[in-house]
Parts: structure tokens; C-alpha cells; sequence
């Protein structure tokens, strides 16, 4: 029976039979009994679906991902430690030393150099595109070694919104599949497996969490891009596994093969697993994403015209605003809401703008974005500090460029304090 999204947010992943608990029991335990050694070998062949060590799979973990699963629309997903892996995991489980993709640079700070830095150094290399350049000049950026093309449904911390349609419909023309950080936009607000997208990755410590409690990532397969009709291109996914006796993947799982591959693969060698524990508190946030999302986005709705509306504010990105540069596609792909971060400027300097933040009350300065509480960050002198100037007006961080992050506590609350640190700096 499909169910809505907010049900499957209550109780999807998780179905409790006779006497068992009706809340996500943690499975808090590094492996699993077997009755003999057959039973255990036909597991590590991947002839049998079971557990047997947790850097693989756990009951908690399996459970919290099958929902993440459901509500993004896909036929599979596996949890990260942190958002960071996630999106490592969900191309280099297509790439490899030589080979290329494609990344729009409007992407987060630590997305960017993990793509332009760190996979560089391991043989991979990224070119880094403007999604607002036209179609023709993105399809000569692809070559024969190009495995995919990643961007963000709302771009942190710029509050861009990416054209999903468009860029499913370029990457497929070229044989390679769409991948979508989601993270921003929650499958509540879009599901871009519906606008063409291939696989989707979240940082689970933003809203899925939602108590900045768990840092956490998840990769969602949609099941839909079509391995073997690129079988050359994919050779990792078509052509056999020497540490699996030979098996091809997209042969053996059909839809399941990408997710298997990342799971059996790349989680058993590098082990960047979610601890049950922690897949057990995100599974407590994800209960209430429903709730929180709308709360998110009419809160940072009525800050954003509250900001937009005051002379000592320089400009506003907020995909909400009708005069926003991305408001058709906010109406398109988002016409729920997007989420609660704002960018914005303040006339004046640089300084002004950390004066401004150090004004603020209960508003926090906090490295974190995306959670219950409402706070604040100024990327240029936080999270992208990493970036050379020419790479922070690449990737539309401007100095003045000042992070908000708005909670679901009372909004008047929230523009009392703005309105104060405003003023204070009169």
C-alpha cells in the first residue's frame, strides 16, 4: 500500500511482528550468531541476504535507511557517518584514477574541496561549471572518462536552486547518471528522483536529525539508471568483482546493484558506517521532518521579507521571495517551501557583517546549519575558509555573503532579536 510521506516519516523502515518492540530497537552489537559455517560463508559470497559484522549492515542502520529509502522514492539507500562520506561514497562508487565528472560550483564549501582537492589527488578529476551556463557549453565539458554529474537541490550556503530536469536530461544524453545532494530541501519539500535525478545523497545531521545531536549521511539509489546499457563506461558495476569470485553487480542485483556495490565494496574497505546508535536518534528526527519542514519554511518565509523590506540590508537570496533569481524554479521543483536558510547581505563592510552577528542573542554562531534552533555563520571567515577569493566568487560566496539558518521557534522571536542586532549597529 503506498503510503504519504508523513506516515512513512512515523513509521516507515520499521515493522515490529508479534511481540517484538514497536519502537526501532539499537542493535548495538558488532556481529551476529550463526548456527554453522556454511550459513556464514554464503553470506560473505553475497549468495544470501543476512548480517554478520555491522561495518556491512545492521538491523538499526537497514531499517532507518529502508525509510530514507521510502520517502525519497528509491529502491535502496545506506547511511554514512557523516554527510561528507556520502557524497565521497556516491561517486567514487562510479569512479575511479583516471576518470572525470562534473559538479556544479555553487555546491558546499567542504563538497568543493573534497571534489576539487582531495579526489584530485587520487586520480580524479572534477570541473566545477556555472549551472546557469547554457546547454551547449556543458555538453563540451563532458568526456569519454566522464561518470557523472553532481549538484545541489539548494546550494549551500548561496540558496541556489539547481535545475534537476534540466541537468537529468544533459547527463543522460552523455550515458551518465545525475546525482543530487537533497540535503537543503528534504524528499518533504523535493524528491529528485521525479525530476530525473539517478541517486540522491543527504548530510543526515541537518534536518533529518533536526536536534544537532548525530552527525550522519545517507545515499538513496533510485534504481532507475540503466548500468548495462553503459556497461564500458561502468566497468566497476558490469564487468566482475575479483573480491567477490567474479561477480558483476549489475548483473546479479539488476536495480539493487549501485547501492549493493557501495555497501559490499567501498563501506567493507573504508568503513564509514553509521553507528547504530546514532542511526537510532536520526530515526527519532526523521519521526517529525514532516512537522519541522513546514515550521522551517514559513519561519525563514517571514524573515526573508522582514530582511528583504529593511534599508540596511543589501540583498536577499531566498528562494521564496517572488523577486528572487530563483523563485520559477522554487515554484517548480519546491512549491512547498524549500527550507529555513537564508543568505543575505548587510550594506556596509565585512566587519559590519560579523558585527552584526556578534549582536545577536539567541541566535547562535555556530558551524552547524539546519537544525531545530535558528543560528548563524558568516562562509567566508567559517565554513569556506579553504577557498581562495576566486574560488569563493566561483561558487557565490561573496564577502558579505551572511548564513541564517532559521529554527521553528516563534518567528516573532526570532525577527526580535535580527531587528535588535540590527539596530544595535546604528
Amino acid at each position: 500500500m503506498s503510503q504519504h510521506r508523513d506516515t512513512i516519516c512515523v513509521q516507515g523502515g520499521w515493522q515490529p511482528k508479534k511481540g517484538e518492540p514497536r519502537v526501532l530497537p539499537i542493535y548495538q552489537s558488532t556481529t551476529f550468531k550463526y548456527d554453522n559455517s556454511e550459513q556464514m560463508a554464503r553470506l560473505f559470497d553475497l549468495e544470501e541476504s543476512g548480517y554478520f559484522y555491522t561495518r556491512l549492515q545492521n538491523p538499526t542502520n537497514d531499517a532507518v535507511a529502508a525509510k530514507i529509502a521510502a520517502l525519497e522514492g528509491g529502491v535502496g539507500a545506506m547511511l554514512t557517518s557523516s554527510g561528507q562520506a556520502a557524497s565521497f561514497f556516491a561517486v567514487f562508487n562510479i569512479c575511479e584514477a583516471g576518470d572525470h565528472f562534473i559538479a556544479s560550483n555553487t555546491i558546499y564549501g567542504g563538497t568543493y574541496n573534497l571534489f576539487g582537492v582531495t579526489m584530485k589527488k587520487m586520480g580524479i578529476d572534477c570541473t566545477f561549471i556555472d549551472p546557469e551556463m547554457a546547454d551547449e557549453d556543458i555538453e563540451k565539458l563532458f568526456r569519454p572518462n566522464t561518470k557523472c554529474v553532481f549538484g545541489e537541490t539548494i546550494s549551500n550556503p548561496g540558496c541556489h536552486v539547481f535545475d534537476i530536469e534540466r541537468f537529468a536530461r544533459i547527463a543522460h544524453a552523455h550515458g551518465v547518471p545525475l546525482i543530487v545532494d537533497n540535503t537543503f530541501a528534504t524528499p518533504i519539500n523535493c524528491r529528485p528522483f521525479e525530476w530525473g535525478a539517478d541517486i540522491v545523497t543527504h548530510s543526515t545531521t541537518k534536518y533529518m536529525d533536526g536536534h544537532a545531536a548525530t552527525v550522519g549521511g545517507c545515499i538513496v539509489d533510485s534504481g532507475n539508471f540503466d548500468w548495462m546499457a553503459h556497461a564500458d563506461r561502468f566497468p566497476g558495476l558490469c564487468a566482475p568483482d575479483e573480491s567477490y569470485h567474479g561477480l558483476a553487480y549489475a548483473k546479479a542485483f539488476g536495480k539493487m546493484a549501485y547501492i549493493t556495490k557501495a555497501t559490499v565494496q567501498l563501506m567493507r574497505d573504508l568503513g564509514s558506517i553509521q553507528s547504530p546508535q546514532n542511526a537510532f536518534l536520526l530515526n527519532e528526527g526523521l519521526e517529525t521532518l514532516h512537522l519541522r519542514m513546514a515550521q522551517h519554511c514559513r519561519n525563514a518565509q517571514r524573515v526573508a521579507e522582514y530582511l528583504a523590506a529593511d534599508e540596511r540590508v543589501a540583498w536577499v537570496n531566498y528562494p521564496g521571495l517572488p523577486g528572487d533569481k530563483y523563485h520559477a524554479l522554487a515554484e517548480k521543483y519546491l512549491p512547498n517551501g524549500g527550507c529555513g536558510v537564508i543568505a543575505f547581505g548587510l550594506k556596509g563592510t565585512r566587519e559590519d557583517a560579523i558585527r552584526f552577528m556578534d549582536s545577536l542573542k539567541f541566535i547562535c554562531i555556530v558551524t552547524h546549519v539546519a537544525d531545530a534552533r535558528s543560528c548563524v555563520l558568516h562562509p567566508a571567515s567559517h565554513t569556506h575558509r579553504q577557498l581562495s577569493d576566486e574560488q569563493l566568487k566561483e561558487a557565490g560566496v561573496s564577502p558579505d555573503l551572511i548564513r541564517l539558518s532559521v529554527g521553528i521557534e516563534n518567528v516573532e522571536d526570532i525577527l526580535a532579536d535580527i531587528r535588535q542586532a540590527l539596530d544595535s549597529m546604528a
